[in-house]
């Protein structure tokens, strides 16, 4: 399998070898990078939708095997006192949400694959690296993990502002809330991390 001059003789890897191929196509590798996350997404709002239309409301949702409600109705989405499930339609709009993001990021993806230029030094120097280059490779492993830190803050506003999460524990069998109480202590929230993996402490 050679395509035009990207075979082994020409980089060095084999067509299996996948990103190897494009070390020195940034240009390239993004489009492999925005692609492999539209097809996250969309396997996501695929399969959201699919366990949204073989939701039987009556029977737990442990019994159905579903993976991803779930989590939606621990987010307090569609859930009310007991963890009874009372609405499916937020599950629904975050299936559709995911499907159009994904085809965004799928469109994107074909573009910088196929049509963008191979390399981003030259047009976008904010975007271009040089694998050598250490200060470029952490800006950009920064960059991602600020990116992650701004999602992980939206859950926390999500718990304190914007209808709260399920609570297990509140009364009455568990319940959507807003957290009143934030557990700031140092001690308390890395105290997990030195927890036994098997349970005892609560």
């Amino acid at each position: 399998l050679a395509v035009a001059g990207r075979d082994q003789e020409t980089t060095g890897f084999a067509w299996w070898a996948g990103n190897a191929r494009l070390i020195n196509l940034s240009g390239k590798l993004l489009g492999a990078h925005v692609a492999h996350a539209g097809l996250i997404v969309f396997w996501a709002g695929a399969m959201n939708l699919f366990e949204v239309a073989h939701f039987v409301p009556e029977k737990p949702m442990y019994e159905q095997g579903l993976i991803l409600l779930p989590h939606l109705a621990t987010l307090g989405w569609g859930v009310g006192p007991g963890g009874e499930v009372l609405d499916t339609f937020p599950y629904f709009v975050s299936g559709v949400l995911h499907l159009i993001s994904s085809a965004v990021l799928g469109f994107g993806g074909i573009y910088h694959a196929l049509l963008g230029p191979e390399t981003l030094e030259e047009s976008f120097p904010f975007f271009g690296y040089v694998w050598k280059d250490r200060n470029k490779m952490t800006t950009i492993l920064g960059i991602h993990l600020i990116l992650l830190g701004l999602g992980a803050f939206l859950l926390v506003f999500k718990a304190l502002y914007f209808g709260g999460v399920y609570d297990t524990w509140a009364p009455g069998g568990g319940d959507v809330r807003k957290i009143t109480n934030l557990t700031l202590s140092p001690s308390i929230v890395f105290g997990y991390l030195l927890k036994s993996p098997f349970g005892g402490s609560g």
